[in-house]
């Protein structure tokens, strides 16, 4: 991994009126495949700086160079496509297809047929819309949050090695927006772009960003990771914009697999009441976790639910939803555990098999750590 994007004193001037510097003398590297969300206080130069970036903006002085190359040499319109750029209300062509509208880049550089087909298709595949039901379909025909899926597949079409999101989630209701920021990190888990993110929200910017570049008045105030920036605010301004809950911010930024014990205490469904009366005398555990022969979470069974009558565990197994998958936050880790009585939670795989269990000691060790 190597530098991907590198901004060395970046300085925007307005003429006019005190000839404003909108942005001052900005600098910081970006490796291969990081994400930086650029945020800050209204006016602080977010916008105007990511905008430099693909010339949309001329430079007044300063340089930003994209793997090696200074971009005031290169051509703009090579530039441009070179740079996947999406924005916040998102700009599909009505009358084109799904399908016409992602192969826009791809068609301008001139790529074969066969090759466009099978970008559009695997790009529809990532942003988890099926091809077959989506390709042929026009923009209005879509909910706002599949617009944006597809204006995402749109920027990523040429296979660009960076993209500018200018506030991309801004106009989307909360549940949505949750959904795509998870949907748009899982994308980035498999194509691994340098990305610019532009938001006014510190809480995407912590949980989207790899990197925080906090803006104020066209200076940067501080470039770090979102850890850093929560555990060690450079100055009052800082420790104000990422606001007083710092430590509940930081359970947005790990796993529950990162915070999770292993072997937890399971049962198989299939076994007797007096195992399970074994296990509960061994393990001094109010309740079991209940799987089938694939290690599946089939439930939960409570000590003072046995009877005399059972004699199988599967007859006193209740069903649950007090499980997350690992790659969930710590943050719904601990929502999860108030919103059930059991004093723990049970972590799965995608599969739903159990691999561990969480309780609210094993999160304040990691926040500790």
């Amino acid at each position: 991994m190597g530098t991907m994007l590198s901004l060395q004193k970046v300085t925007k001037i307005y003429p006019g009126a005190g000839h404003i510097k909108a942005v001052n003398e900005l600098s910081f590297d970006l490796e291969e495949g990081e994400i930086c969300t650029v945020v800050g206080p209204s006016g602080c130069g977010k916008t105007t700086a990511m905008k430099m970036i693909n010339r949309l903006i001329s430079i007044t002085s300063g340089k930003i160079i994209i793997d090696g190359k200074d971009i005031s040499r290169l051509n703009t319109i090579e530039l441009r496509r070179s740079i996947g750029y999406v924005i916040q209300n998102i700009g599909l062509f009505p009358n084109m297809t799904i399908g016409e509208n992602i192969a826009i880049i791809p068609k301008l550089l001139k790529w074969d047929r066969a090759k466009i087909d099978e970008k559009v298709q695997r790009l529809l595949e990532i942003v988890n819309l099926d091809p077959d039901e989506f390709r042929d379909r026009y923009p209005k025909e879509l909910s706002g949050g599949q617009q944006q899926r597809i204006g995402v597949a749109r920027a990523m079409a040429g296979d660009p090695p960076i993209m500018l999101m200018d506030e991309p989630f801004g106009a989307i209701d909360p549940i949505n927006r949750d959904h795509l920021q998870n949907e748009f990190l899982k994308v980035q888990e498999k194509v691994k772009k340098t990305v610019i993110f532009v938001t006014h929200d510190i809480d995407e910017a912590i949980k989207m960003g790899d990197k925080i570049c906090l803006l104020k008045d066209g200076h940067l105030v501080q470039f770090s990771s979102p850890e850093e920036m929560l555990t060690h605010p450079k100055n009052d301004f800082v420790a104000d914009f990422v606001g007083g809950d710092r430590t509940l911010k930081r359970l947005n930024l790990f796993t529950i697999k990162r915070a999770m014990k292993d072997n937890p205490p399971t049962i198989h469904q299939d076994e007797t009441i007096e195992t399970a009366q074994n296990i509960f005398a061994k393990t001094h555990s109010r309740h079991l976790i209940a799987v089938d022969g694939e290690g599946t979470l089939t439930g939960m069974i409570d000590k003072k639910n046995i009877t005399n009558s059972a004699t199988l565990v599967k007859e006193i197994v209740l069903p649950t939803n007090a499980w997350l998958a690992a790659h969930a936050s710590l943050k719904d880790g601990l929502s999860e555990i108030f919103t059930h009585d059991y004093g723990f939670l049970v972590v799965v795989d995608d599969a739903k098999k159990v691999l561990g269990w969480l309780h609210t000691e094993d999160i304040k060790e990691t926040l500790k750590g």
